[in-house]
Order: structure tokens, then sequence, then C-alpha cells
């Protein structure tokens, strides 16, 4: 008999590092019978014992690309979550010299989704179909149940609904999981979540700044401050786990908390990057997520901001936070606004990933629910907050809504709030501490309501040193003027440009 027809596993997965192994335990927990496989048998063996310890889940071990592939029921359905890149192209042709036509390769990891579509190019010439699904939620999501956003083969997703609907978090609207779209819109839209959360960790981390540093706030009281704001608008998975880490203490040095003992360097691993290039690229304004990465890149140079702090100090410039010393701090008033710029900054941040989604939907023709995407982050991801079931409402009730700061009740609260926002940003900017998210976000607000900017003298200076030429308010057609010759003249005359159009 063929090995196929005693096959058991309704689904595979490739890949069993703390990511693989949670997310296959989840499948196995949620009654579906699944197969493992990777190349380091160890491996298996830890995700086998750790099956069988977690009251025996119907997971099967496989030691080799063939016994584990022909050990999946078909239409076969396998998994992949190895590392971006060459591993996944390895893993690949590992596997699909033993899969049939109709079987799917689902890609689970953080991959550049131009790889995905070529993958998925190279699937069909062989039968094969591709999904390039992302999976946000860490360690304890792929376990419990993460966010998960499919995107490629529909007939793909048919396949493993009933599994992925079962596995991912669950909302009171419903599964944290949707087919997203063709292509490789699964992963790109998994990589905007991604800058997304770039930007919101950068604005935690600066209300921690401004309220440690201008308002003296203790750790123990910053832990009550985040569980308080945690229990309103900001409610969020990183405002809570934000109140968790104020209060582990440090083992190790034997006093204190064990956030101040941290290195101030922080790490990243590329999809922030692939955000800001793509927002360049589609000419969409994306300053929060950007500044996100310029502070990333700028923690890294350790030493030399440590050479800097001591020149300048040296050289009179004073420490941060220093100007404030002996005014008077009303505490209760700081913390309140830091609640509500980092509230209006968050908005201005989620707005920027939806418009770049947007743009890219457009490019792609991939058609994206935005609402149905902000859905479907309310479980199990990183980005999870109480506002994004309004986010989705927002783009229920105008699905083409050109930028969030214009719905209606986003408006009334982003100008409720503009003024403690102001506030905070001053306050930081007198007092030397950089509020580079808060201040993106605030002229990103402040540049977008505006009717008039000073745009008009850009397109001058354009036009001067490189006849580019320019648009008039009061006429239509292209313009370029002579404006040194006529700037220089002995007797200025009056100059309307010349129309060339």
């Amino acid at each position: 008999m063929d090995a196929s027809a005693l096959a058991l596993s309704q689904i595979g997965l490739a890949g069993l590092a703390v990511m693989g192994q949670n997310l296959a335990l989840n499948i196995a927990e949620k009654g579906f019978p699944i197969s493992v496989y990777n190349r380091t048998s160890s491996k298996v063996d830890e995700t086998v014992s750790r099956a069988q310890q977690e009251g025996g889940l119907p997971l099967a071990g496989h030691y080799s690309p063939r016994d584990f592939v022909l050990s999946i029921k078909r239409p076969r359905s396998i998994v992949i979550l190895v590392k971006a890149g060459a591993p996944v192209d390895q893993t690949i042709s590992a596997l699909s010299q033993f899969m049939e036509p109709g079987d799917a390769i689902i890609d689970g990891g953080n991959e550049w989704y131009e790889n995905t579509e070529r993958r998925m190019e190279e699937a069909d010439q062989r039968g094969l179909l591709y999904l390039g699904m992302g999976v946000s939620g860490g360690e304890e999501g792929a376990r419990r149940g993460p966010s998960l956003m499919p995107g490629g083969s529909y007939q793909a997703y048919e396949n493993v609904r009933d599994i992925v609907q079962k596995v991912a978090a669950q909302v009171d609207d419903g599964p944290c999981v949707t087919y997203v779209g063709p292509g490789g819109s699964g992963n790109f839209v998994k990589m905007v979540h991604n800058g997304i959360e770039y930007g919101d960790m950068q604005l935690i981390s600066e209300a921690y700044d401004v309220l440690k540093t201008v308002g003296g706030l203790s750790n123990s009281e910053l832990a009550d401050i985040f569980s308080e704001w945690n229990r309103g608008e900001l409610e969020s998975f990183l405002i809570e786990i934000t109140a968790d880490i104020f209060k582990v203490k440090d083992d190790l040095a034997g006093e204190g908390e064990l956030v101040d003992k941290i290195l101030d360097k922080t790490g990243m691993k590329g999809t922030g990057k692939w955000t800001v290039q793509q927002a360049a690229e589609l000419s969409i304004a994306a300053p929060t997520i950007a500044a996100s990465l310029d502070c990333r890149y700028l923690s890294g140079l350790k030493e030399e901001r440590e050479n800097a702090s001591r020149v300048l100090e040296d050289a009179g410039i004073g420490r941060p936070g220093e100007v404030l010393l002996g005014r008077s701090v009303d505490k209760k008033r700081l913390i309140d606004d830091v609640r509500q710029a980092l509230y209006a900054s968050k908005i201005c941040s989620y707005a920027q990933g939806m418009n770049l989604l947007r743009a890219k939907s457009v490019e792609k023709a991939w058609d994206l629910n935005l609402g149905e995407l902000a859905r479907i982050w309310k479980g199990g991801c990183i980005i999870r907050a109480v506002f994004l079931d309004r986010i989705k409402k927002a783009y229920e009730r105008n699905r083409e809504l050109p930028n969030l700061v214009v719905d209606p009740e986003f408006a009334r609260e982003m100008v409720q709030r503009q003024a403690a926002w102001r506030r905070v940003v001053g306050l930081a900017i007198e007092a030397g501490i950089s509020t580079p998210g808060m201040c993106a976000s605030l002229a990103y607000f402040d540049t977008y309501r505006r009717a008039r900017l000073p745009a008009n003298l850009v397109q001058a200076q354009r036009d001067l040193f490189g006849a580019h030429t320019y648009e008039r308010v009061d006429r239509s057609g292209s313009f370029h003027t002579e404006w040194t010759k006529i700037a220089r003249q002995s007797k200025p005359g009056k100059s309307f440009g010349s129309c060339l159009s």
C-alpha cells in the first residue's frame, strides 16, 4: 500500500524553533493531528516530549523529509517556520520533491513579500499552492492564539481555514485571522504590523522617559501608572507588559529593578527598515515609524553617545532635565498630559501604517480590507489594543477613509488631546529630552491639517536652480520663471512667469 494512504496527520509543520514548537502544540491542542519535522533531530524529540507532557497531544515527530511529507493527508498543507531568506528556499527544496500537485506550502516567517511572490510562481510551476502567512504574538501568542495574516493562494487558505480559525486568537467578533489577499499581501501586512509595532514601542519608551526624567517617578510608581492606563483607552498588550517590566527586581545585583540594568542598545530584525523603505518608495509619509527606526540606529552608538554626553556637558549644555531643576512639577497633570500625548501619537502611527497598506494595495490590486485587518489585530498580536476596534469601525463607516485623523470620532479626540500633547513635547524639548516619536507624530498631525504649507517656497527654489517648473493657485498650467535674472535687475519689474502648457 502507498505510504501516503496511511497518513494520519491533517497538517505538517517544519521548523521547530520557539515559534514553530509552540504553534505546532497549539494546532495539536485544538484537536488537529499534526506531523512535525526539523533538520536537527533533537528539536523533533523535544517537541514530541512536550506534546506528551501536555496531555498526549496528537503530534507525531518525523526525522526525514520523505517520511514527514508522506505522513500528512492529501491535499497536504505544510507550514514552514524557519529563518527568512535562503533557509526557506532550502526547506522548500527538501520537502517539495515529495509533495504532489494540489499540496500547499505555508511560509509563516517574516519574509520579504517579493520573495513570497517568487516562490508562489515556482510552486505553481510544480502544481503546488503557496501562502505567505504573517504570524504575530511571539512565543505566547503562537502557543495560546496568534494573529494570523495569510495571503496568496485562496485555495491553500480554504484547505486550512478550519485549522487556522481555531488556532488563532479569539475576540468578540471572531478569530484573529482572515484571508488577506493575493500575492505577497500576507507578508506585506505583517511587515507593516511590525513597523507600527516599532512606533508603538518607541512612543511608550518616550512616555517612560518623560515621566522618569521630568516627573522623577520611581519604577514602582511607573508600574502603577501603566497598570492604570491599561484599564482605559490605552489598554493594549504593550502597555500591559510595560507595567509588568517595572515590577521585576534585579536578582543578580540584589537591589533595584532589572529595567535599570539593561543596556540601552536596541536590536532589530529588518521589518521596521523594510516598512520605512516601502513608505519612501510609495511616497507615503511615515515619520513616527521612521523616527523609531532612527532611534534604534542611534541606540547602537552607545560609546559615541557616552562620549558626546561628556563633551557636550563639558561645553556647558547640562544634563537632560537639569534645566527644570528647582521648578515644581505637577506630577498628576504631567501623568495625564503624557497619557493624552501617548494616545494621540499612537493614532498617528497607526494612521501611517494603514495609509501604507492602502497605497500598496492600490499598486498591487490586492483590495485589502483595512477594517478587517484592524479586527484581526485586536487579539493575539503584539500591537493588539482596545482602540483597534474603533479603527475597524472607522473603516467600516468609510472604507475610503483617507486618514484616521479625519474620521469624525478620532478627529474630536485628537483635537481634545492636542493641548496636552503640545505641553509634553514642549516640556521635553525644553528639558533636552528627546521625544522623536511624539514630535514626529505631532508634526505629522500639524502638517496634515494645514490647508497651505510652505512648500510653495520649496517649489520656487526647485524652479530657480533646476527649472523644475511650478503650478499656480490662481490659474492652470505649469510655469517657469527666471528668478535670479529678475531678482537682480536694477529696476525690478513684475513677473507672472511663463506658462509651459
